[in-house]
């Protein structure tokens, strides 16, 4: 059965070192059709938990300021911010994207702190110029 096309950016690939034992556990209820796959197994178990903390993740979004899902910013939002004198903190938790088209000058000139727990994809000038403005973490 051919998987449905979903919008936003591809799974980012996690690598994760598991026993022997567990991972014969695992490769049981496979065979025994409680999961089609290691994969399908794994991702059900991140679903569950991340569902178990759900009120924690949900209280801390909102103290943090943040935003989940997927963000891209280009030129014309930072030439926005930059004409408002606004500097930018900005908190995602997924995947931040700083268009192919923004500069280092504007970026600097216009993002204040950059956090993001996931994904981080800019042009290398770019993550260059903001140095210490990218909090460090997961960020990639």
């Amino acid at each position: 059965m051919a998987r449905p096309e979903r919008a936003g950016p591809p799974d980012e690939k996690v690598t994760v070192n598991v026993g022997p034992v567990d991972l014969g556990r695992i490769d049981l209820l496979v065979e025994e059709g409680f999961y089609a796959s290691r994969t399908d197994f794994i991702r059900d178990g991140l679903r569950r938990l991340l569902d178990e903390h759900k009120s924690a993740l949900d209280e801390a979004v909102t103290r943090r300021q943040v935003t989940i899902g997927y963000v891209r910013m280009g030129t014309d939002a930072l030439d926005e911010a930059k004409r408002g004198r606004q500097h930018l903190d900005i908190r995602v938790v997924g995947v931040f994207e700083l268009a192919p088209d923004v500069t280092p000058d504007l970026a600097d000139a216009t993002i204040e702190r950059l956090s993001v727990h996931g994904s981080l994809k800019a042009p290398a000038a770019v993550l260059e110029r903001l140095g210490a403005k990218i909090v460090k973490g997961r960020n990639r």
